[in-house]
Formats: C-alpha cells, sequence, structure tokens
C-alpha cells in the first residue's frame, strides 16, 4: 500500500451552504469531530484544534493552517505540523474539502493528502494513514447526521 492520499465521498441531506458553515465554524466543528477550533476560516489563517487525549491524559493539540476558502464550494487547510513551526508540504498534511450540489443536498468529496512527504518510517507512516481512515470513516457520517439535523431542526 502506498499510504499517499485518502480520499472519502459522502451525500449528505444539506445544501452546500449549511455543510460549509458546518466544517469552518468552530461551534459547529466541535459538535461533529469533537474538537474545540479556534482559527479564522480565511487564507493564512492560523490556529489550533484541541481536544481530551483518547487515552484520557492531556489534550491533543493539533496546529491549522487556512490554505483556500472558496465558500460554499471548497475549504482546504494544512495540520498535524509542529506547532512551533509555520505549515509546509514537508511537515503537515493538506485536507480538502470539496463540495457540490446533488440530489437536493451536497456531495462532500475530501482529500487528505501528503503522508509519504512528512518522512516518517515505513511504520510511522503506516500508523498514522490507519488511524486518519479510521477517523474519517467515524467522524464523515457524524458530519451528515449534524449537518442534515441542523436542516430538520
Amino acid at each position: 500500500m502506498e499510504y499517499g492520499t485518502i480520499a472519502r465521498e459522502i451525500h449528505i441531506d444539506a445544501t452546500p451552504d449549511v455543510v460549509f458553515e458546518v466544517i469552518t465554524k468552530p461551534e459547529h466543528i466541535a459538535q461533529w469531530w469533537g474538537f474545540d477550533a479556534s482559527f479564522p476560516a480565511v487564507p493564512g489563517g492560523d490556529g489550533r484544534m484541541t481536544k481530551r487525549r483518547r487515552d484520557g491524559f492531556g489534550t491533543l493539540v493539533v496546529p491549522i493552517h487556512v490554505v483556500e476558502t472558496d465558500a460554499p464550494r471548497r475549504f482546504v487547510f494544512r495540520w498535524v505540523h509542529p506547532e512551533d513551526e509555520p505549515a509546509t508540504p514537508q511537515n503537515s498534511l493538506l485536507v480538502t474539502f470539496e463540495l457540490a450540489p446533488a440530489n437536493g443536498g451536497t456531495l462532500l468529496r475530501l482529500t487528505e493528502a501528503g503522508f509519504r512527504e512528512i518522512g516518517w518510517e515505513a511504520e510511522q507512516l503506516e500508523e498514522y494513514y490507519h488511524r486518519h481512515c479510521v477517523g474519517w470513516d467515524q467522524h464523515l457520517p457524524n458530519l451528515a447526521a449534524y449537518a442534515a439535523g441542523l436542516v430538520r431542526s
């Protein structure tokens, strides 16, 4: 396996405008992803996302750098880079959300790239790639249910 890019698609029963808000606004991110987010959703915006570690010991802090915002079509950011360094293709992962109207809702296409570029050893690369696959497989259905629930309420 190459461990290069994760790609997922999901249909969401909400308009692209609603979905865009859900993936860019901290109050929504906390509901479907479980992170407390603090970042401006504008190109060049830097911030961080935090949540309790799965093992219950301490807080996971994940820096984020917004690369592109094209409401309500695209949201692109880099993350997982060292907190004291700017995000680059050599030290961070690139996450792209692409939104398109589809069947009365939104087709969301997600890609996460850059695993090999970071230069992790094979075992670490495989572990991170697998963890992120599992994470997106869990969080994207949460996003879809949450966004659809906003429309229904």
